[in-house]
């Protein structure tokens, strides 16, 4: 088991759905992953639902808002870091030449966030944690074990990121970069190839899985959509590309180890 109590500035440390129908979700990702769900109201005509395992956060969703609809934007995975101090960080992502796509603000007694646009048009949450630490289970079966950015232009994307977060850069002969925070690797990014068309920067999050070609399977017959079926990374494991019966993207893998 890998249960947190508490998650290091620069972590990874929460995974949030914006979605289209909350029930269909609930009904999707609990058939793929047997989470459980705990919803919370928050504010009028919206109720914040926390995924868990044993009991235990591991990621949230909520109703995408109207005004995300009406632009055409699509439902989607938020990926969060863990920061020390929400509004010092925002501040550093507008000097990077990033964008501040909401200011900072406090989430009741829970915490104090903030959304940044990077320059190459990823979107990333900061979390400045207080009752509210994160994620109480990840890099476990069923839970949150990677996340991973597609971007246009790693260079620029890189300069940002280890500026603000102080990550280093570690990429390998193919080309695929690992984001390090100290010596334990954090996070990927990988350049949006031509051939993928319009896809837009984005962080997708990865959820371990025990079997990656049964989950596909599962999903599919649940009404999820393939991206990108099985494939094996020697020495890694074996992943696929899924996307929710409401549109949202995320990764599935069956880890080596």
């Amino acid at each position: 088991m890998s249960e947190f109590t508490k998650h290091e500035p620069g972590s990874f440390s929460w995974v949030e759905l914006a979605t289209t129908d909350t029930g269909a979700a609930k009904a999707f990702y609990s058939s793929l992953f047997g989470w459980s769900f705990v919803d919370t109201p928050a504010g009028p005509d919206m109720i914040y639902t926390r995924l868990q395992l044993r009991g235990k956060d591991v990621a949230a969703l909520y109703p995408q808002q109207k005004e995300q609809r009406e632009q055409g934007v699509p439902p989607n995975w938020m990926s969060y870091v863990t920061v020390e101090s929400a509004d010092g960080v925002a501040a550093k992502a507008k000097e990077l030449g990033g964008n501040v796509l909401m200011e900072p603000f406090d989430v009741m007694e829970l915490g104090r966030m903030a959304i940044v646009q990077d320059p190459t048009a990823a979107i990333l949450s900061l979390w400045q944690p207080r009752q509210h630490t994160g994620v109480q289970i990840r890099d476990e079966p069923n839970s949150l074990c990677w996340n991973e950015l597609y971007t246009r232009d790693t260079a620029a994307a890189a300069r940002f990121y280890t500026g603000l977060f102080d990550w280093k850069t570690k990429t390998d002969p193919g080309g695929y970069t690992e984001w390090h925070r100290g010596p334990t690797a954090v996070g990927g990014m990988i350049a949006i190839a031509s051939e993928w068309g319009s896809m837009p920067p984005h962080w997708l999050p990865y959820f371990s899985v025990t079997d990656c070609d049964a989950t596909v399977a599962r999903s599919s017959g649940t009404g999820g959509r393939t991206l990108m079926p099985p494939k094996a990374i020697p020495g890694v494991g074996r992943f696929a590309i899924l996307k929710d019966p409401q549109g949202a993207a995320f990764a599935v893998i069956k880890l080596e180890r």
